[in-house]
C-alpha cells in the first residue's frame, strides 16, 4: 500500500510540470502597462486571482492604488475585464489555443506610484479544486489520489497531442520560410549579376565612345 501511494505521489508530481501555474509579486508603475502571457491549449481551464499587496495588515489601501485587468486571447477575445479594482479573479475554459495575455494597468499620478501586484495563474490540472472534489464526492483518500491521477493522465495525454501538433506547425512554418529564403537568394543573385552585366555594358560603352578600348 505505501508503495503505491508512493508511485502515485511521483506519477502525480511528474503530471503536475505539464500544467501551467504561475504565482508572482510584481511592481506595477502608475501610468504604465505590464502584461504577462501563457500559452494554453484549447479546452484548459484557467482560473487567476490578482490583488495589490497591503504591506499594513488591518490598514485600507489608499484610492490611489486602483488598477485595471484585461485578458485577451492569441486573437484578440477578450475573456475578462475590470477597471479600477484592488482585487479580482477570472475564470474560463480556453476555446482558442496559443498565448493568452493578462494585463495590468494603473492610472498615472504625480509623483509615479510603484503598485505592488500579487498574481495567480493556474491551468490545466492546478487550476481544478481538488479539495472541493474530495469534501463534495465524500471519497477517502485513495479514490480522491486516484481521480486526481486520472485527471493528471488525461492532461499529460492532451498535453503530448498538443506539443506534438505544435511541432507540425513548426516543421510546415520551417519548409515555407527556407524555400521563402532560397527564392530570395536566388532573387537576389540575379539582381546582383544584373546589376553587374549592365555596369560592365555601361562602361564598355563609355570606354568605346572615348575610343579608350
Amino acid at each position: 500500500m505505501k508503495m503505491q501511494r508512493f508511485f502515485i505521489s511521483i506519477v502525480i508530481n511528474i503530471g503536475l510540470l505539464f500544467t501551467i501555474a504561475q504565482s508572482l509579486r510584481f511592481e506595477l508603475e502608475s501610468g504604465h502597462t505590464k502584461c504577462i502571457a501563457e500559452d494554453i491549449k484549447s479546452n484548459s481551464m484557467t482560473v487567476g486571482h490578482y490583488a495589490i499587496h497591503n504591506p499594513n495588515e488591518g490598514h485600507a489601501l489608499p484610492e490611489s492604488h486602483k488598477i485595471t485587468v484585461k485578458v485577451t486571447s492569441a486573437f484578440g477575445n477578450s475573456y475578462h475585464s475590470s477597471e479600477n479594482v484592488q482585487s479580482g479573479q477570472f475564470a474560463f475554459q480556453a476555446v482558442e489555443a496559443g498565448d493568452y495575455m493578462t494585463c495590468f494597468f494603473a492610472i498615472d499620478h504625480q509623483p509615479p506610484l510603484k503598485i505592488p501586484i500579487d498574481f495567480d495563474w493556474k491551468s490545466g490540472v492546478a487550476a481544478k479544486d481538488w479539495s472541493n472534489v474530495a469534501k463534495k464526492g465524500s471519497v477517502d483518500a485513495m479514490e480522491y489520489e486516484l481521480k486526481k491521477l486520472a485527471d493528471t493522465i488525461t492532461s499529460i495525454h492532451e498535453e503530448m497531442f498538443y506539443l506534438r501538433e505544435r511541432e507540425r506547425e513548426m516543421q510546415e512554418l520551417n519548409k515555407v520560410t527556407n524555400s521563402r529564403m532560397a527564392w530570395l537568394s536566388f532573387l537576389s543573385l540575379v539582381v546582383c549579376l544584373s546589376v553587374a552585366g549592365m555596369q560592365v555594358w555601361h562602361l564598355k560603352s563609355f570606354f568605346e565612345k572615348k575610343k579608350l578600348i
